[in-house]
């Protein structure tokens, strides 16, 4: 899907103006040829909401801008809920390096279509991450003897 230019320009475009409308914050993302990967924060909506202005937005701007009349996107998404900031950091550095790791580029920042590249305005980390830990307690309780 995203092999041409016109493509990452208006998925990029799409995403970037509903963030701006305040659907979700905006972490981290990269287009990759086939698929792609966003850490965002939804506002005021559910993530299944999000995702539908995020893949629905950019089907409908895809078909009208490019006269496209197939289906964009395939049905359904996959999600992973962050636990704390030693999780967000994992996927945020996962997603800058998926173009280095696949070869495509030498450096996250020569990608173009990634926010690594530092072309894009980004949101800040969600309030309340915490650090991991705090969090060891937390869990399945133990029997007591």
């Amino acid at each position: 899907m995203f092999l041409k230019r016109a493509v990452c320009e208006i998925f990029t475009e799409s995403l970037l103006d509903y963030r701006d409308k305040g659907a979700y914050l905006l972490h981290a993302f990269v287009l990759m040829p086939e698929h792609f990967h966003l850490l965002l924060t939804p506002v005021n909506a559910s993530l299944e909401r999000a995702i539908m202005y995020v893949k629905g937005g950019s089907a409908r701007r895809i078909g009208v801008k490019l006269d496209f009349k197939l289906p964009v996107w395939q049905r359904g998404f996959s999600d992973h809920r962050i636990r704390d900031l030693q999780d967000y950091k994992l996927h945020f550095e996962y997603i800058g390096q998926n173009p280095v790791i696949r070869g495509l580029v030498s450096t996250a920042d020569e990608y173009a279509w990634s926010s690594a590249s530092g072309r894009f305005e980004l949101d800040d980390p969600p309030q309340g991450l915490k650090p991991l830990g705090l969090l060891q307690s937390i869990g399945t309780a133990e029997a007591v003897p």
